[in-house]
This record gives C-alpha cells, structure tokens and sequence, in this order.
C-alpha cells in the first residue's frame, strides 16, 4: 500500500492465529475502510512480536524472502524461510522449528530438535548477514538451544566424548561442551533476539514447566526436560563461564533463548518493540490520522508485551490515535486505556458464535472496519472527518 502520506492510516495488526494471517487481517482492514473512505490513503505494516508471522511481516515491509531446506525439529527436511535486507537477516525459529513443521502434526517433546534454526542462521551468515534478527516463538522442541548450537559448529558431548543425541531428554547426559568451531563461524556477526516471553530458564516459571505441556510433554517428560536444561546450565557456567538461566528470555522457545545468549552472545529486546524499530513504524506512523492494530484475541496476555499495545503505545508516542480489531476481546475500558488504545472492536460484538467467527474472520472484519471508518473517519453528517 506504499508509502506512508500525512492523514494515512496506519494498519499495523498481528495474526489472528488459526484464522488470518497478519497480511490478511491488513487486507480486510484496507477493504472495509475503503467501502467508507475509497479516498484514503492507507499504509499496511503487518507486525508480529517475534513468533509465527515474524518472517511474513518484514517481507511485507520490503525485505526479500530466501527459502532452504533445513533439518526439522525431528529429523526431516523441511523448507523454510527467512528475509533478508541489507546485512539483516531475520529469522523465524518456527520455520524450521516450529511445532507446525512436525510432520503429522504428532509431538515430539523429548526428542525436538532446534538444529534447523541453526542451519537458518548459517545460511543467512554464509549470504552475508552480519546482524540476525533471531524470532522465538511456537517452538515445538525444549532443548535449550543446543542443536541450534550443534548446527553452527558446538560440540555437545557425554562422558565418553561422543555427541549426544537431538533433544532435550538427552541433555542429561551432557559432560562437556567444545565451542571452538563456533567463533570464527560467528565473527562479526551480532545477534538480537526478538521475544515478548520473559520467562528464565528454570524452575516453575521456566521453559519445561510453564511450555512444555504445549509440546506435548507429560509431568514426568516435564521433569525429565527440566533435569536436561539444568544439566545444560551446569556445564555451561562450569565451562563457558555462562550465567544466563536467570535472565529474562532464556526460557523463550524452550530455552533456544538461552542457547543463544551463551552460544551466540545474543542480545535479547522485547519483540514488538525491537520489529517496530526495525519494520519503520515511527516513520510510516507520522503524520497519521489513525492507527488500527489487533490480534485474535485481546486479553490479559496481550498486556503482557504483545503485538498490539506495543503498537498502540508505539502510536501514542507519534501522538496518534490507536483502535484495536480483535476477534475477541476480554480487556476492560480501564485495561484498555492503560495499554494506550483508544477503542477496540471484536467480531463477537456483531457474531456471537465463535466457530463462525473463525471460520468468517475476513468478512466479519470488513464488517468492523467499515465501523472503525464510519466511527474515525466520517463526521456525524456524512462528511469527511
């Protein structure tokens, strides 16, 4: 939808997961407003917060797309991509590593593998990357990172030198941890990773206990993954002098946020805030009239860092109004202003039946947005706001 013009608006969603895609919620969006306003410029800039989306929204934003093959999370070829611009690579972990890339969709929680993010992030290095852009998110494994690591060169072995097996189970057995194949690999290269999860390592709130029953781990597989990640943080401070289980993020992804602080020296920035940056929303945002955001479901996790507040407080920054389209929406009036989000509308207002609304987001949408217009952008006698 071009450049961003003075009066536009802006239409900056995430995905409505199982639904639409961010792309698609933009495209409803533009379509409704456009049966209220043919005449107004708009500016599509789909975002995501790190996890599934993250590749699609910098494509939409101008980056180019490179697909490859790479190994999936059990031990299959998959092809994923990622987008390049510039010397800036940003990656997806659920393109290779993703629990969408398990092959019948049957889970694996002991044995995943995050070897295929690895492979990614060796392909967009050996094509010239010298910053990753590191997405976590709907990760299918809870191996702390390490076949990610094994994949750029780290040796990862047990008490009789041989290299361990994919997965968090075997980590168990892990007795020493080689990384002198790594640094030349990563010479130069600096690495962000971009997460709206803030959960550490271990422990309650780690990534075995709060994640890995979405895997498809039992308590019993829970306790095994947690022994793994706790014998990774244990030689990993012993030999590499890592002391990254406690810092926010390292339980991202099942712990691939903390294989890439200790094996990648990664940087770690809120999602949403660190894309925005990086997509120009403060660019594309200026001079905007309105900012229309969203995801499919508008709720206490949403507070919590999510795309769309960090787009509306992104926009109030640019003194811009920020509305929200959800398909539903759970967050009070009080919520709502304190997430800096003017109004926000969800398809259960005008469908109460919510397999309808899955299955009729888009048109539903259009519907919503030809109010957000009629709302925003009309006067109360037909005119132009």
């Amino acid at each position: 939808m071009g450049n961003a013009q003075r009066g536009q608006v802006v239409i900056a969603p995430d995905k409505f997961k199982g639904s639409l895609t961010a792309v698609e919620v933009a495209e409803h969006v533009a379509a409704g407003l456009r049966r209220v306003r043919p005449d107004l410029p708009l500016v599509s800039l789909p975002v995501a917060d790190g996890g599934d989306g993250t590749v699609d929204a910098a494509v939409a934003c101008g980056f180019a797309r490179l697909r490859t093959s790479v190994t999936g999370p059990t031990g299959e070829q998959v092809v994923a991509s990622y987008a390049v611009r510039d010397d800036t690579a940003v990656i997806e972990l659920a393109e290779a590593s993703g629990l969408r890339q398990l092959p019948g969709g049957e889970l694996a929680p002991l044995t995943a593998s995050s070897h295929g993010t690895g492979e990614l992030i060796d392909a967009a290095i050996r094509g010239g990357a010298t910053r990753i852009v590191l997405g976590l998110g709907g990760s299918a494994c809870t191996d702390g990172g390490s076949g990610m690591a094994a994949a750029l060169g780290v040796r990862l072995l047990d008490a009789n030198g041989e290299p361990l097996p994919p997965g968090g189970a075997a980590l168990r057995s892990l007795a020493s941890i080689d990384t002198a194949g790594l640094a030349e690999r990563l010479r130069g290269v600096t690495v962000i990773v971009a997460s709206d999860v803030d959960s550490p390592l271990l422990g309650p709130d780690g990534a075995a206990a709060v994640f890995g029953p979405q895997k498809g781990a039992s308590l019993r597989q829970v306790r095994t993954l947690e022994s793994g990640l706790s014998r990774l943080e244990a030689v990993a401070r012993r030999e590499l002098g890592a002391f990254a289980a406690d810092r926010p993020g390292s339980g991202a992804a099942g712990g691939v946020g903390f294989g890439a602080m200790v094996f990648l020296n990664a940087t770690v920035r809120p999602g949403i805030a660190y894309l925005l940056e990086l997509l120009g929303f403060a660019e594309r945002v200026a001079g905007a009239r309105l900012v229309i955001t969203g995801e499919g479901s508008l709720d206490r996790q949403s507070l919590r860092g999510k795309a769309p507040v960090g787009v509306a407080r992104a926009a109030a920054k640019a003194a811009v109004p920020a509305v929200a389209v959800s398909g539903r929406r759970a967050l009070t009036g009080e919520q709502l202003r304190k997430a800096r989000l003017q109004n926000a509308y969800a398809l259960t207002d005008i469908e109460p039946d919510p397999e309808r609304c899955m299955a009729e987001a888009g048109p539903l949408l259009e519907q919503l947005a030809e109010e957000i217009g009629r709302q925003w952008l009309v006067d109360p006698v037909g005119g132009v706001a």
